[in-house]
């Protein structure tokens, strides 16, 4: 059985809900509905028919639009909402208001994945049960409604456009593990994709969010205030031996350890069970993965890497400059800073994608050898051309895969087979 929401949310449930989106959020909203016994009707961009598109007619006969996170707050279709008197709720807000237990959230610019399954594996190593839900695939609102009425904790990844509009969340704690260049082709600036983020904060009980070193930063930077117990150095920290031997051994995974660590102490759970999940914890695929060697060439998949931030991180790990393959979808940001901050890390580029004009300019401007690859096949087969012994090939895009696969997660997939073939 699902908690009731309040009175104004059930009074526009007793008509049908705008669903807007066909993804796996839209999908999940239509589930949640149909178990509160309320009605959706599924729009998105990408319908064929008429009725499947959101116009001012249909949306008349809607007193409540829930939409998906690609849908920026300008966006057409919830103007068209507003306009026609309509209440317009993210896909994690509208679900948060049907869960009563303990979410924690968890973002970002980057490691916020794979803070998300470290917590839910070593929760369930302590005999905590918990699901990683939200911005890992896993819609909340079919989260909701698998898990009703389960002694389950959410661990909730939230991306900024989840959090930019959120009226309604409240979660248990959250973690931010840091911030940097990102999502720019939405948010307006910096300062708008802090403020995203930042609604998280406000919505948290106070003292119980825990926020990396470069979130600090940012906070004074933008007039935020975080209160001392609250900050997490995490950055530039010294190595734990306790941690030799795991993922979180060194460089970023270190951060997300130290936050995970710093949430465990405020929950009072026993430090000796984190450190044990630590040891069994592994990695997603295509974070910073070595996928083999071949002929003494190493060769690495960091196909999640989807900003600056990300590459710089994957990068600083190498102790030589390496044959990186980069490049894909823009995303916004100072592409010329971010070249200039790498170039002394790369030997040679091999770059792909949309981006690829601009980068080999920018290459060229700071004396990176730069190769324009029309494929990722021709970009594998020119690093291995350019490589010798002892060298590492590095795919670390940097920029959102779009352009020319399905997802990340394709290219990271296809870049390993390409491995593998040689």
């Amino acid at each position: 059985m699902l908690p009731k929401p309040p009175d104004h949310i059930a009074a526009l449930l007793a008509r049908p809900v705008a669903v807007l989106g066909a993804d796996a959020s839209g999908r999940g909203v239509l589930a949640l509905l149909g178990a509160l016994g309320a009605k959706g009707i599924l729009y998105d961009e990408q319908a064929l028919a008429e009725d499947g598109r959101f116009t001012p007619l249909q949306a008349t006969r809607h007193g409540l639009a829930v939409f998906s996170p690609a849908f920026a707050p300008e966006h057409a279709w919830l103007e068209l909402a507003r306009d026609a008197g309509c209440t317009c709720l993210g896909e994690l807000d509208f679900a948060s208001l049907f869960w009563p237990g303990e979410l924690l959230a968890v973002t970002g610019t980057n490691g916020k994945t794979t803070l998300t399954e470290f917590l839910v594996h070593a929760l369930n190593s302590a005999g905590q049960p918990a699901v990683a839900t939200g911005n890992v695939g896993y819609p909340f609102s079919r989260f909701v409604v698998e898990h009703a009425n389960q002694p389950v904790s959410a661990v909730c990844e939230v991306s900024s456009f989840q959090a930019e509009t959120l009226q309604h969340l409240r979660p248990t704690a959250t973690l931010w593990t840091n911030f940097a260049e990102d999502h720019l082709e939405r948010h307006p600036g910096m300062a708008a994709y802090f403020a995203a983020k930042w609604r998280l904060v406000e919505r948290t009980p106070p003292g119980a969010t825990l926020v990396g070193t470069s979130v600090q930063d940012y906070a004074k930077i933008f007039g935020r205030y975080l209160s001392a117990a609250v900050l997490v150095p995490t950055e530039l920290q010294p190595a734990d031996p306790a941690l030799a031997g795991t993922v979180f051994a060194s460089g970023p995974q270190r951060e997300n350890f130290l936050l995970a660590a710093a949430w465990w102490r405020h929950a009072g759970l026993p430090a000796g069970l984190l450190s044990a999940a630590a040891r069994t914890f592994a990695l997603g695929p295509h974070r910073l993965t070595r996928v083999g060697e071949k002929a003494g060439i190493t060769y690495w998949n960091d196909s999640k890497a989807t900003n600056f931030h990300a590459v710089e991180a994957a990068l600083a790990g190498f102790a030589a400059p390496v044959l990186w393959i980069g490049g894909g979808k823009a995303k916004g940001g100072d592409l010329a800073e971010f070249v200039r901050r790498i170039a002394r890390r790369v030997r040679h580029a091999f770059l792909l994608g949309e981006t690829q004009p601009a980068l080999a300019a920018l290459c060229r401007d700071s004396q990176v050898p730069a190769t324009a690859c029309a494929t990722l096949a021709e970009a594998v087969g020119a690093a291995r051309a350019q490589a010798v012994a002892g060298d590492h090939v590095l795919l670390s895009p940097g920029f959102a895969s779009f352009d020319m696969f399905r997802g990340s997660d394709d290219r990271g997939r296809q870049f390993q087979q390409l491995v593998e073939n040689l």
